[in-house]
């Protein structure tokens, strides 16, 4: 993931993203669980940012296990309350999001030094490669959006809705066109 796109994307261009849960590594306990509840205000600005009508509840519960030479661990869920618009009916659909995320986090040399070497992420099996820990810091806020981005069904269709092409407009009895130039020479003779 490159959380430097998607974070300058939240935040509209400037550094500062407008969903931003920065922690301090040492200040975590290993097991720590933590929740975060994400305010109206940040939920109107990332809904708008994904274009869904409606974004009600945004929150993240996670756990930290802290791993050897300075690495951590995140485990936790998502859940969201999110209403898209359908793409067939234009009406309004409702969907709960619950979303099992699971994310490691680096001293940036360890992650530079790991991304020198590609023979390794395939050695060790990993799908994701690792965060940096900036300055001691992770922030969780680049986190929650992303993973509630590629949550999100990029066509949602409200249950029963389908599209059927329909040649209302044409005489009963009237030859259906075979090809879209036959269909626009119809069109120009109306």
């Amino acid at each position: 993931m490159n959380r430097a796109r998607e974070t300058n994307a939240l935040s509209g261009g400037t550094d500062r993203p407008q969903l931003s849960r920065s922690v301090r590594i040492d200040d975590v306990k290993d097991g720590e669980e933590r929740l975060i509840e994400v305010t109206p205000a940040e939920r109107a600005a990332i809904a708008a940012l994904l274009d869904v009508a409606a974004l009600d509840q945004l929150s993240f519960a996670c756990r930290f296990h802290r791993r050897g030479e300075g690495r951590h661990f995140l485990q936790g869920t998502l859940a969201a309350s999110v209403t898209q618009t359908c793409v067939v009916s234009l009406e309004p659909v409702a969907s709960m999001l619950q979303i099992a995320v699971e994310i490691e986090f680096w001293p940036a040399p360890l992650v530079e030094q790991f991304t020198a070497s590609s023979d390794e992420a395939v050695s060790h099996g990993m799908a994701d490669w690792p965060e940096p820990i900036v300055e001691g810091k992770i922030d969780l806020g680049p986190v929650i959006y992303e993973t509630l981005a590629t949550a999100l069904d990029p066509y949602p269709r409200r249950e029963g809705a389908s599209f059927e092409w329909s040649n209302a407009g044409e005489a009963p009895g009237a030859e259906q066109a075979v090809n879209p130039f036959a269909a626009l020479a119809q069109l120009k003779q109306r």
